[in-house]
């Protein structure tokens, strides 16, 4: 055996065994069948190497031997079907009402087909024919059961008999999914989860990301989708019900289709090169801004974040509130659809792409209002990198956030022994002599530019012109963005203005590509002594 062959021999191996095998779980739709015929096809193309045959074309030749093995083994099983008993449900007529079908039918083989074959029949023709061929009732007791006319059960019996008769005679080809799931990632906006935590206790399963998937911008029935899936109808069937009524599809006659925007990897890639382009000028543009200000607030006398936070620790949050400012510009709140379980909620999907993977910057605050007690305005900005997130939690009860609140105001002895506690253990107040005050930043309320007009001349003007810059910038990465996203989208949401704004305002220039460039630029470091609550702040 020559040099070559040995090596086709390793790269047979090496890179196209698994591929076989899925190519003939595809075609034979039986996993025990799939390992037999990857089995005859390896088989066959290694004794041929091994007896000196060089294919000119490697690839081609694996390929063309494995059709021929798939055809010769398609030929082989149909006539065993043929020879059992033919392939004509109707020869499986029970003989009378007491007789059992799997006694009248013998072959193992043949009734595995038929059973097969009934994963896939819609339920309105498979409650007939479990009835009348495994339950052996009548076509008039059915009628009865059903509250159908009989001619209308013998007309759908004589139709499901055809569907079946046509599935036992091919080899089922199931979808890419059933064997080789997609996943995607999911961005949540909402006022509240459900009580059971919806959105993301369904988000979580991977067979409902790809019914996601399948059935984005491509209405699908129920025997398409569990085709698709490899999943047998009657499961399927019951769970695109249950995704409808926690509204993530919309059913229009038989089929279904996904209810939110997933954004395909090729606009994601898009997108991302062009924020690649201008992300190193606009974060540098941000800390000259903030440096900027922040030295002007100092000369006059303006404490714009409090005096419990060092400038160095208050950077990652005055960085993500800044941007935020400039990438959401109207501050207009996005309305949430009432969901299920008392949610109130919105999702974007994106497919798993080659863009370049940042941690993620979310934003959190309270769980949940009190109608008793006066609202409270904290949030923190939740940064993936390293464990940060991970040292605080993930939101804090309205009852604490009160508290919070009246600390900050230096009304510490209204708040109870435990809420002080906790809040001391999450790091967020400390002590202060005999008294508690905040460990976070609180603004007292006022916007930006009112600070801006306390201070001199010179310093409004620059910073008024690093603002003009950054708006530029961020005003074309938006046009792109909006642009690129919008043409992605399904028709039916192009028509909807709230779901258009979400879509493009989760798929654009990112708080992610902003800290990891500031992080680059070392203007902001995370070290040993880097706070623990960086990111939170209050509102009074």
């Amino acid at each position: 055996m020559t040099m070559q062959n040995e090596m086709l021999i390793k790269a047979l191996t090496d890179e196209y065994a698994e591929k076989l095998f899925y190519f003939c779980l595809k075609k034979t739709g039986d996993s025990v069948e799939a390992e037999d015929l990857t089995s005859d096809i390896l088989v066959g193309i290694l004794s041929a190497l091994q007896k000196g045959t060089e294919p000119s074309n490697f690839s081609a030749y694996v390929w063309q031997i494995a059709r021929n093995r798939y055809a010769a083994w398609a030929k082989r099983r149909r006539r065993e079907r043929e020879s059992v008993s033919g392939t004509d449900i109707t020869e499986y007529e029970p003989a009378d009402e007491n007789s059992d079908i799997e006694e009248q039918t013998v072959y193992n083989e043949q009734l595995a087909l038929l059973r097969r074959e009934l994963a896939f029949v819609s339920s309105d023709y498979r409650n007939i024919l479990i009835a009348y061929y495994f339950e052996n009732k009548h076509v008039r007791e059915i009628a009865e059961a059903l509250g159908l006319p009989k001619g209308t059960v013998e007309s759908k019996l004589h139709r499901a008999r055809k569907i079946l008769k046509e599935g036992m005679e091919m080899a089922k080809e199931f979808g890419v999914r059933s064997y080789k799931p997609e996943e995607i990632n999911f961005v949540n906006n909402c006022s509240a989860f459900g009580k059971y935590g919806q959105p993301w206790t369904i988000l979580r399963h991977a067979m409902y990301k790809n019914i996601f998937l399948e059935a984005y911008d491509n209405p699908s029935t129920a025997e398409e989708l569990a085709l698709e899936l490899g999943v047998a109808l009657p499961y399927m069937e019951d769970e695109l019900n249950y995704l409808v009524e926690q509204t993530f599809l919309v059913k229009d006659g038989n089929k279904y289709e996904t209810d939110f925007p997933i954004i395909s990897r090729e606009t994601q890639e898009k997108v991302a090169a062009k924020n690649a382009s201008l992300t190193a000028k606009i974060t540098s543009l941000l800390e000259k801004l903030l440096d900027t200000f922040h030295a002007a607030c100092v000369r006059a006398g303006i404490s714009y974040y409090g005096d419990y936070v060092s400038y160095e620790d208050a950077k990652w949050t005055l960085l993500m509130r800044t941007y935020d400012w400039f990438r959401y510009p109207t501050h207009a709140r996005l309305k949430y659809r009432e969901r299920p379980n008392d949610g109130r909620w919105e999702i974007v999907g994106y497919q798993i792409s080659n863009r370049p993977h940042l941690p993620f910057v979310g934003l959190h605050g309270c769980f949940s209002t009190r109608d008793d007690l006066p609202s409270v305005n904290f949030d923190q900005f939740k940064f993936m990198h390293g464990d940060i997130h991970l040292q605080t939690p993930e939101c804090i009860s309205h009852e604490e956030g009160y508290a919070l609140q009246l600390v900050a105001k230096g009304q510490w002895k209204e708040c109870s022994k435990g809420m002080l506690d906790n809040l001391l253990q999450y790091g967020y107040i400390r002590t202060d002599g005999e008294g508690y005050v905040p460990n976070i930043l609180v603004f007292d309320g006022r916007l930006s530019d009112k600070y801006v007009s306390e201070l001199c001349e010179e310093d409004r003007n620059e910073i008024r012109s690093l603002a003009d810059q950054i708006r530029k910038l961020f005003d074309e990465l938006a046009e792109h963005s909006n642009k690129v996203t919008m043409s992605d989208l399904p028709t039916r949401f192009r028509k909807n203005e709230s779901i258009c704004a979400l879509a493009c305002s989760n798929v654009g220039f990112d708080r992610s590509d902003v800290l990891e460039q500031a992080l680059a630029d070392s203007w902001i470091k995370h070290d040993e002594n880097t706070s623990k609550v960086i990111g939170a702040y209050l509102i009074l």
